[in-house]
Order: structure tokens, then sequence, then C-alpha cells
């Protein structure tokens, strides 16, 4: 079955909706990790819900973000990543291709800036091939 395709209006609104139903302060942390994604992420990403959670969308998924009871995660979708960032990422529980970080202190910007070009450029090397 096919996924339906939404515009980019309809996809942003979708995650300005998960992001209302999500209480502080977790909703202030995911909305600076989500401008954090936005200005490290090229003008043509696009944002949705996947997965019931928010996503950008570059070529192909590019990073997810969540709130939790306990905690928000950040999904970067490459594992090895976890592996080429693990000493910035000893601080945080990571597993299964998450970081998880505390539902008040967003993961430091250059991280996650670094994190998302990387699945940039992964995402264009794909799609070249």
């Amino acid at each position: 079955m096919a996924q339906k395709k939404i515009s980019a209006e309809a996809g942003k609104a979708e995650v300005e909706a998960y992001l209302a139903r999500v209480p502080e302060p977790a909703r202030g942390t995911l909305e600076k990790v989500r401008a954090m994604i936005r200005a490290a992420a090229p003008k043509e990403a696009t944002e949705s819900i996947s997965y019931r959670i928010p996503s950008f969308q570059y070529k192909g998924a590019l990073v997810w973000y969540a709130a939790f009871k306990n905690h928000c995660s950040f999904f970067p979708m490459d594992l090895s990543l976890l592996d080429e960032f693990g000493e910035e990422l000893k601080k945080y529980k990571t597993s299964k291709g998450t970081i998880q970080f505390p539902v008040d202190e967003p993961l430091p910007k250059s991280l996650v800036t670094r994190i998302v070009k990387k699945r940039v450029a992964a995402n264009d090397l794909k799609a070249r091939s």
C-alpha cells in the first residue's frame, strides 16, 4: 500500500499539532531541536509526521525527534552516526538508533547540526546512485 503524500504545509501543520499536545518543558525543548534541524537542513527539506512522531524529509527520511514520558529522543536514522559521535554522546542514553536527552535540556546545537549535515550528505549520495 502506497504511503500518502502530503503537502509541505500540511506536514508542518501536523508537526505543530503534535508539538501542541506535548506538555512543557518537553515542548519547548523539542521546539528548540526542531529549529536546530530546520537551520541545518536544506531549504527543500519538509516536515511530516512519520510513525506518529515528527520527522524531516530530504530525498528520503532525514531525522526524527519525539517526546516521551521521561525523555526526548532524536533519531539520526543511521546507526553508524552513534559510533561516529560516540564521545560526544557519552552523557546521553543511546540505543537502536536513538539519542535520549532530558525533557528540559535540548541536545547541543553543534551536535544536531553536524548530524543533520551528515544525513543530508548521505541522502544526497543515495539519490545520485
